[in-house]
């Protein structure tokens, strides 16, 4: 959670106000991204030459204002209240924000290229692109069953947007210059996990896991076990004996 001067900080809170949280009686926001409070970490600060560029990471819990609205998705886990999400901060001078860019762009490639995962990158005209962002490059991952690519990750440069909000500096000589930001999703982990599901189905159901999961997963595919007959047999069994039990307690009380 951020209080409004530090969420404002990032982002414009009524331009932004139907898709974050606000705690009612309090002067608290739930966090829509991790960007939020890694901007607001960096609040005031007056950096020199030498320690720019800074960049982070942030692994958080995010919070939205988005399922069940009119027009976006209604089921399945692609967009919720509440996902997790590891998200790319960079402050930086202007000369560096074209090169910081590019490697925030990346990172957020190489992830999905060694996910297996067919992706495209998309420019958004200056209609779709958010009220702060000075331009923005969405990477769209492909979902078979929709026949269609949707959106994984976003990389934003904001120029001195959020740095002259948070009042971020950095000193150059005798002067005092307002610091630009970036940000870029690297991967949040339910979008990424129905991509991955429908591009690595196999006709019998299982799904197979992308080769870089192995060491972590420690099995190579997701494969429903298969129950015997036998089994399923005394199950069921077990099943009406418990509910003749049942019946007779209720009658004898």
């Amino acid at each position: 959670m951020l209080n409004s001067t530090a969420m404002s900080g990032a982002v414009h809170i009524s331009a932004f106000k139907d898709a974050i949280y606000k705690i009612e009686g309090e002067d608290l926001y739930l966090i829509a991204t991790a960007e939020n409070p890694l901007v607001a970490y960096m609040r005031d600060k007056v950096l020199t030459e030498k320690e720019l560029p800074i960049r982070f990471v942030g692994i958080s819990p995010c919070f939205r204002k988005e399922s069940g609205t009119h027009g976006k998705d209604t089921k399945g886990i692609f967009r919720v209240h509440q996902f997790e999400k590891i998200e790319q901060v960079i402050i930086c001078k202007k000369d560096q924000a074209k090169a910081e860019f590019n490697l925030l762009l990346k990172n957020l490639e190489d992830i999905f290229r060694t996910l297996e995962i067919p992706y495209r990158l998309v420019i958004l005209c200056s209609g779709d692109t958010g009220k702060k962002d000075a331009k923005t490059i969405d990477l769209e991952g492909w979902f078979p069953t929709q026949g269609k690519y949707r959106e994984l990750g976003s990389c934003s440069t904001l120029k001195d947007y959020q740095g002259r909000r948070s009042n971020i500096k950095y000193t150059k000589g005798s002067d005092m210059i307002i610091a630009d930001t970036l940000n870029n999703t690297a991967i949040a982990t339910e979008r990424a996990i129905a991509c991955l599901v429908e591009n690595n189905q196999q006709k019998d159901g299982s799904i197979k896991i992308p080769k870089c999961l192995w060491k972590y997963t420690g099995f190579k595919e997701i494969k429903a076990k298969q129950v015997k007959k036998e089994k399923t047999k005394k199950i069921k069994a077990k099943a009406v004996k418990a509910k003749k039990t049942k019946k007779i307690k209720s009658k004898k009380k």
